[in-house]
């Protein structure tokens, strides 16, 4: 994770420093509010996918409004040669159906993708998320996507 973490095309879009986002991380797996999965192609780690209830988190719950039985969905993928060949829509397809929507209580999937990272909000477009609506994140203008059970 820290490799990918230091890498161009990932801290572009994931700001943190890498040792607050690698707590964040070690967090999720000691609180169990955050289930994370490594993405691995042809036996190869290329990235990282995890899920939550956006109840779970007050603060993001307030700024994306998508009340209870909604999971949040975070995509990243750490190995540049892997970018730009359909993996993100297809992991995100698959992991929503098989993952998410494996529990009976998810109705949907919701995700804020900055303005600016056009590759990411057309890969979740291509997953079957649909544009919500503007939000604010981190001071940057992100677009709130979702997909329905």
């Amino acid at each position: 994770m820290q490799g990918w973490l230091e890498r161009e095309h990932v801290r572009r879009w994931w700001r943190d420093p890498v040792e607050v986002a690698l707590e964040k991380r070690r967090e999720h797996m000691r609180d169990h509010r955050t289930e994370q999965y490594v993405i691995v192609v042809d036996g190869r780690d290329v990235g990282m996918i995890q899920t939550y209830l956006v109840v779970d988190y007050p603060e993001w719950e307030a700024m994306v409004e998508q009340g209870a039985g909604v999971a949040g969905v975070d995509l990243l993928l750490g190995e540049e040669d892997v970018i730009g060949r359909g993996l993100g829509p297809e992991v995100l397809q698959t992991f929503a159906r098989d993952v998410v929507f494996a529990r009976r209580a998810a109705t949907a999937v919701a995700a804020t993708v900055e303005e600016e990272n056009r590759r990411s909000w057309r890969a979740f477009e291509k997953a079957g998320f649909r544009y919500v609506r503007d939000v604010e994140e981190d001071g940057r203008p992100h677009r709130l996507m979702r997909l329905e059970r």
